[in-house]
């Protein structure tokens, strides 16, 4: 992997792509403004969603199951980190607190991420192959777009449901 920095990666969430019905996580490099999306299984996908919303299954499912092993033996996971795409795969591993590198689905690293409160981190030629540039937008310029939008907006422009405007008696 060498000496290239890697770079840090929020995770968003968990989508269903329509219309192919995938399951996708949505990774953002909060530096450059890019988005990482990784196809993932319908349980994994569910794994991170679980773990992200603070549920919790009444018995342990594979992913709390590995963070507990980690743990029984005295390890802890420092960080999960997507190494390459391979033929449109990406390819992680797990770093232990030891310097232990355990190959990875990304989707599994991820999902132990998640639940350990890990960094996720990304090789930076993985994120310019697979990453998409993110639209950034200066507040200044919001402010100003919606101070536009309330200088030709009235109060008849906000009607409650079902209140037509050109129906109600004149005031």
């Amino acid at each position: 992997m060498g000496d290239e920095k890697l770079v840090q990666l929020d995770v968003l969430g968990v989508r269903r792509q329509a219309p192919s019905d995938q399951v996708v996580v949505l990774l953002l490099d909060l530096d450059g403004h890019r988005l990482l999306p990784i196809v993932v299984g319908v349980a994994e996908g569910s794994s991170i969603a679980a773990a992200q919303s603070g549920i919790s299954a009444p018995r342990p499912m594979t992913h709390d199951l590995l963070v507990s092993v980690v743990k029984a033996s005295g390890r802890s996971v420092v960080q999960a980190e997507v190494v390459s795409l391979v033929d449109g795969v990406f390819h992680a591993v797990l770093v232990l607190d030891n310097g232990v590198r355990v190959d990875s689905r990304a989707s599994d690293a991820i999902a132990v991420a998640v639940r350990t409160g890990s960094p996720v981190l990304c090789v930076p030629a993985v994120l310019e192959e697979a990453g998409l540039e993110v639209e950034q937008r200066e507040p200044e310029t919001e402010v100003q777009e919606f101070r536009a939008f309330l200088d030709t907006v009235s109060a008849d422009d906000f009607g409650s449901e079902g209140d037509d405007p050109q129906s109600r008696p004149p005031s």
